[in-house]
């Protein structure tokens, strides 16, 4: 089994994917049983520590490349994670970058904010842009979700303004494999 698949099965038996936005979301998700983390902060000159705090307490680092301040929209910035961190993989608002990503051998998880018919039209017609995972925002949408899940063949995350356990269940049943948060109360439900 390749280790993007290994990747895909570990996310999907952990239904509740802890996103951290600063140091304190860190410190908190160490202890938690939770496997995986996106990062959602950093920048070029500490995201390397901050992958290898999350990586030494055993879980799964995953970086949106977005987020990282320093780094660029071109492809070289993914080369530059792979290159100065141990990061399990990445998440991006921009095919291009998973594309890279994937070359790389990182998992990637492409994002997309449904907005509006046409953003969920766009959703329909990546079909992941051959990503490992999509994630949709906002995650409380159990209809459209129940779309994209039906639609796509890649597995579905939800996150954004997932904020109680209804929200979770919501998603889950609608077919998401996993919800990602950044709300530390929803990390345990």
């Amino acid at each position: 089994m390749d280790v993007n698949q290994q990747m895909k099965e570990i996310i999907e038996d952990t239904p509740v994917i802890m996103a951290v936005k600063d140091q304190a979301g860190i410190r908190q998700c160490l202890g938690q049983e939770s496997r995986v983390v996106f990062i959602l902060f950093g920048d070029i000159c500490n995201i390397d520590e901050i992958v290898k705090t999350i990586k030494e307490a055993g879980k799964l680092a995953i970086v949106h490349m977005d987020l990282i301040s320093g780094l660029g929209s071109k492809e070289v910035s993914v080369d530059f994670i792979r290159r100065t961190t141990d990061a399990d993989g990445i998440i991006s608002t921009k095919p291009a970058l998973i594309k890279r990503g994937r070359e790389l051998g990182l998992f990637t998880v492409l994002r997309f904010f449904v907005l509006d018919s046409i953003a969920l039209e766009n959703v329909m017609k990546q079909e992941g842009a051959n990503a490992d995972m999509i994630e949709i925002l906002p995650g409380i949408m159990p209809k459209i979700t129940q779309r994209i899940v039906k639609s796509l063949s890649i597995p579905v995350i939800c996150g954004g303004l997932i904020s109680d356990r209804e929200d979770i269940i919501n998603a889950l049943n609608a077919g998401a494999v996993a919800i990602s948060t950044t709300n530390t109360e929803a990390w345990t439900m």
